[in-house]
């Protein structure tokens, strides 16, 4: 199995949660920033986490344009996950939820649900734990791959 996890980071929070889930995930994963994805590289069977902070409620626009690219079955026989960085506030949007929708959509299997990963403040740094939970996410979607 290959994984490849990509991502979108403005202050390195959500760079640091997709290095976590590749070095969980271990021999064979790489992160990848999502200008540097090239999405032929997938075959069936491989794995594509895919993870944005949250930006006006929705993913970054460099995400939400890989994620168009692969519409209409693109990742067709690839399993997927999504996540999200954000801030811990009762409102706060779900990128994790609609890059899942997204991956979907061009014809993935989601493995499990969009996981959140927390910031304090604006720019961060990653609450206490979060890169550990991205540790323990990635022991999950290796399980569920099996």
């Amino acid at each position: 199995m290959k994984a490849v996890i990509v991502y979108d980071s403005v202050y390195g929070n959500t760079k640091a949660i997709a290095e976590a889930v590749a070095a969980g995930l271990g021999a064979g994963a790489r992160a990848v920033p999502v200008a540097g994805f090239v999405p032929g590289s997938l075959q069936a069977g491989d794995l594509l986490v895919v993870g944005s902070p949250i930006n006006g409620w929705r993913p970054t626009p460099a995400i939400a344009s890989a994620l168009g690219d692969l519409a209409g079955g693109g990742l067709t026989g690839v399993k997927a996950a999504a996540f999200d960085t954000r801030l811990k506030l009762f409102i706060h949007g779900d990128a994790g939820k609609k890059i899942s929708r997204a991956l979907q959509e061009a014809g993935a299997s989601i493995i499990g649900g969009p996981m959140a990963f927390y910031v304090k403040g604006t720019e961060g740094p990653l609450l206490a734990g979060e890169a550990g939970r991205a540790a323990a996410w990635a022991d999950e979607l290796a399980a569920a791959m099996k």
